[in-house]
């Protein structure tokens, strides 16, 4: 272990608030008893207030102020850091092996009454990881190295009509976690336009030793959303209105899309504003999964629209079903 380390975790120790001793330092760290002697003379040349109580009952202990300083973690912060990962973990966080290794510290250098309450509250929570996603540790890393040392990359992305792969160079702006996948916002060279990727559809990423600047005037979270959420149309607009139970109502007013246009919500009944094609295109597909439980009282033409839906399906599993 090395030596920043070792001390890091004889601060850990001594935070407990009960005197120990050298021998027992040593045997907890696995450490030379010399080597003790050595680090703790070290920190206290250092600064850290470290009271040294001779005798059978004696032992290293720190003061009381020294005990709160920001080089410690206290309960809450211990558990958050311990859910934080969790969920970093399964988002597909490329520094998965450095948070692994920072828990164990979180847990290697507290005292037994801290090591249960990680070990309780580390148990309170669980992240389902999803299947069938291939790994994109390795090019979050390299996204992660990019931005922060605003360096071009050059990737192999596949286009959208044929799924053929083209090579682009990007200026990566930011990295964005968005509804349980990640993006990268750059400026494409190839389009002359700034653009978003999906990581996972990298068919392949290299860090250039070209430098860039991001412009100062660019938000990359507004460029996303922008696009994602498009601006209504000055012509075209069209009041959609449902009604039904009240926690139902209440998902589909939380949902990523509808959330962006609502404009009245009130017990059991909910107004969006939406585009017209909108409305007759995706909309009914998004409210059939909700079935009797909401209600369209406008426009009629979404009504007409969820009649001939529904006919579709019907006719579709009628005419394929056994005899």
């Amino acid at each position: 272990m090395p030596t920043i380390d070792n001390m890091l975790a004889i601060l850990w120790l001594l935070r407990s608030g009960e005197k120990i001793t050298a021998q027992q330092i040593a045997e907890k760290l696995e450490l030379n008893i010399r080597t003790v002697y050595r680090y703790i003379d070290t920190l206290s040349t250092s600064g850290v207030p470290i009271v040294s109580e001779p005798g059978h009952h004696g032992g290293y202990s720190l003061l009381d102020h020294f005990k709160e300083a920001p080089l410690f973690f206290d309960a809450e912060e211990q558990t958050s850091l311990i859910h934080a990962a969790r969920f970093a973990q399964e988002a597909g966080y490329y520094g998965g092996d450095s948070l692994q290794r920072a828990m164990e510290k979180l847990r290697n250098y507290v005292n037994e009454k801290q090591e249960k309450h990680i070990n309780i509250h580390a148990s309170t929570l669980e992240v389902m990881k999803g299947h069938g996603s291939h790994s994109i540790e390795s090019s979050l890393k390299d996204l992660e190295t990019a931005v922060a040392k605003c360096l071009s990359i050059a990737i192999q992305y596949p286009v959208r009509d044929n799924g053929q792969p083209l090579d682009r160079m990007i200026d990566p702006y930011k990295v964005i976690f968005w509804n349980s996948r990640w993006y990268v916002i750059g400026f494409c060279h190839l389009r002359q336009e700034n653009r978003s990727f999906r990581v996972d559809r990298l068919i392949s990423l290299t860090v250039t030793d070209h430098s860039f600047s991001v412009p100062q005037d660019f938000s990359p979270q507004d460029f996303f959303m922008e696009n994602l959420l498009p601006a209504l149309p000055s012509e075209g607009i069209e009041t959609f209105c449902i009604e039904g139970k009240p926690k139902v109502i209440d998902d589909l007013c939380r949902h990523w899309f509808l959330n962006h246009y609502l404009q009245k919500r009130e017990d059991g009944h909910a107004v969006f504003l939406l585009d017209k094609e909108m409305i007759n295109t995706f909309v009914p597909y998004l409210l059939l999964p909700y079935g009797t439980s909401i209600r369209v009282i406008a426009p009629k033409s979404l009504q007409k629209k969820l009649i001939e839906v529904l006919s579709e399906l019907l006719h579709f599993h009628q005419s394929s079903s056994l005899p």
